[in-house]
């Protein structure tokens, strides 16, 4: 199954600049001046589109929000090590974008940044031989 994050932006070209410093892979067979398409997994994509364009795919004026907006959803996903949680979020900082909390559970290491339009990430790193039921 493929799974596609689709998400209404303010500017295209900006948002392409951000995701690439984070080092995501565009999809340029996929993209053009009105959306651009990250592979961020295997069969997992994210789809930035103008607010135009994503309107016209279904999306209705109540759903797209704007950077002051908060984010209804959190796209949390693992990376294999703490420092490259860490190297993420540095580079989303270092793109512009907003750095949230750092948690450090027993079992867990969790960090938070937004995208310049609000969009919510928490990247994390499950510590290995720990019980997260403990």
């Amino acid at each position: 199954m493929s799974l596609f994050i689709s998400c209404p932006v303010a500017d295209v070209e900006r948002t392409t600049a951000f995701y690439t410093a984070l080092g995501w892979t565009l999809n340029t067979e996929m993209s053009d001046h009105n959306v651009s398409c990250f592979a961020i997994a295997p069969e997992q994509y994210l789809m930035l589109s103008n607010r135009e364009a994503y309107a016209a795919v279904g999306g209705t004026e109540e759903l797209i929000g704007g950077p002051d907006t908060p984010s209804k959803v959190t796209v949390s996903f693992d990376l294999p090590s703490r420092e490259a949680v860490d190297e993420l979020v540095e580079r989303a900082r270092a793109a512009g974008g907003r750095i949230g909390d750092i948690d450090d559970y027993p079992f867990m290491y969790q960090r938070q940044f937004d995208d310049p339009d609000g969009y919510h990430y928490s990247p994390f790193w499950m510590k290995p031989d720990t019980d997260p039921t403990a």
